[in-house]
């Protein structure tokens, strides 16, 4: 463990040292109240724009402008199979099988689409696991998808939540839940962060928990796809979606990903919502009746794809490639939350005034750390933006940081806790 210090001049000496310390520069970092960089930390809520985005978007609109229509199956970037550019390097990211991945959508869609696959309740097996506090986006869908179902929300929705007096879940209850609801159990879908407070969950026990009682599991990964190093394909999970917009950097509401198993990539039974462009491609313009899937995740698709969003996906996807994937991005995301942890615990401030709820175990966390500002956190966290930092604020109490690898320096860390430091003096 690196041993730290709170000054510039240390800050500065980890940026000399820093690899990836170029690629901040592939960045458009929004300016602060000085005209100057701002610190920005919320990347979990939206990452930063590529410098290569505007000209990927524009390759596009040249391209429809020059070949409307013929645009389908002509030029340098045919829009027919778009989505198979994106699809190597998503699975990079989330360690899955190329088959496995889509590209498609939004998050909450695509959420719905797995469901109708993989929440399939029957008489006796009906229940489905999430993490109590989940983003509403998945609350929402669980609740109708249960409901299409002629099923109660209350009866059917099992909510894990901490112990008293914690902030986070323990594995040992999550799995231990998941015994004790046995063959009553369907379907598991968690967070594989949680956006609260950031928990890394470990996706790998709960999948195998989750199996070992004849249940399917899926997870959300808005917060954890590009942020943590994820093996899905080795973990077995059944299903997982996931948005760009985030540590992925591809734009406000950008197109989103689908993992679906390979073991289910030849199973073209398994029910679905059906869509022209999920359909066999090699027979898709033949316009026929009859729904036959594309093998694997591609399978799900609905419509043809977005391409102005998918052109800034393939940008951003670029970059994120350069800087050498996930392995060298964890590297540095772990030094600079670990940074970040320093100059806040250093502060000694009591957990009456101020707690992080994350995770002190890196490998419960990803590049967030989540404070628990017990009075007047509105007011520290308005301090932070009339600094220049850039955070993220959470009802009722709760401060968001996220220094990102890609595009935050030590020196960004560093600046935090000086402002932090005042607003501590200050109170």
């Amino acid at each position: 463990m690196t041993s730290f210090e709170p000054t510039p001049d240390f800050a500065a000496q980890l940026d000399a040292q820093d690899p990836l310390r170029e690629f901040r520069h592939q960045f458009h970092i929004p300016p602060g109240p000085d005209g100057q960089d701002s610190v920005y930390m919320c990347g979990n809520s939206l990452g930063v724009q590529p410098r290569t985005a505007r000209a990927a978007v524009e390759r596009q609109f040249t391209n429809w402008e020059q070949l409307a229509v013929e645009g389908h199956f002509l030029g340098d970037t045919p829009w027919m199979n778009f989505h198979e550019r994106l699809t190597d390097a998503t699975a990079r990211i989330v360690g899955a099988r190329p088959v496995e991945v889509v590209v498609m959508n939004n998050l909450t869609t695509n959420l719905h689409l797995l469901l109708v696959s993989f929440y399939r309740p029957t008489i006796a097996r009906y229940k489905v696991l999430m993490e109590g506090g989940a983003f509403p986006s998945d609350q929402y869908a669980l609740e109708t998808q249960v409901r299409m179902h002629g099923l109660s929300p209350d009866d059917a929705i099992v909510e894990l939540v901490p112990r008293p007096g914690e902030h986070t879940l323990r594995t040992e209850d999550i799995l231990a839940k998941i015994e004790e609801l046995g063959g009553t159990l369907a379907t598991v879908i968690m967070g594989g962060i949680n956006y609260y407070t950031g928990q890394v969950y470990d996706m790998a026990a709960i999948t195998a928990a989750g199996h070992a009682v004849g249940a399917k599991v899926g997870f959300d990964l808005a917060h954890a796809a590009g942020n943590i190093p994820l093996q899905l394909h080795d973990w077995d999970v059944d299903f997982a979606c996931w948005c760009t917009y985030k540590y992925l950097n591809s734009g406000p509401g950008g197109v989103a990903g689908a993992f679906v198993h390979e073991r289910f990539a030849d199973q073209p039974e398994l029910l679905r919502l059906a869509g022209w462009w999920g359909h066999d491609e090699k027979v898709r313009f033949k316009m026929q009746k009859g729904f036959r899937p594309m093998r694997g995740a591609a399978g799900w698709q609905l419509s043809n794809s977005a391409i102005l969003t998918m052109a800034v996906h393939e940008a951003a996807l670029a970059v994120h490639e350069a800087a050498g994937g996930m392995a060298a991005l964890r590297r540095k995301s772990e030094q600079l939350t670990a940074y970040l942890e320093f100059l806040i615990t250093r502060l000694n401030l009591p957990k009456t005034q101020l707690e992080i709820i994350t995770p002190t175990d890196p490998a419960q966390r990803g590049c967030q750390l989540s404070l628990l500002v017990h009075h007047n956190g509105r007011d520290l966290f308005e301090h932070l933006a009339a600094a220049g930092i850039i955070g993220d604020w959470r009802e009722p109490n709760v401060i968001r940081l996220a220094p990102v690898p890609l595009y935050n320096s030590f020196r960004d860390v560093q600046r935090v806790g000086v402002v932090l430091a005042e607003w501590a003096e200050s109170n």
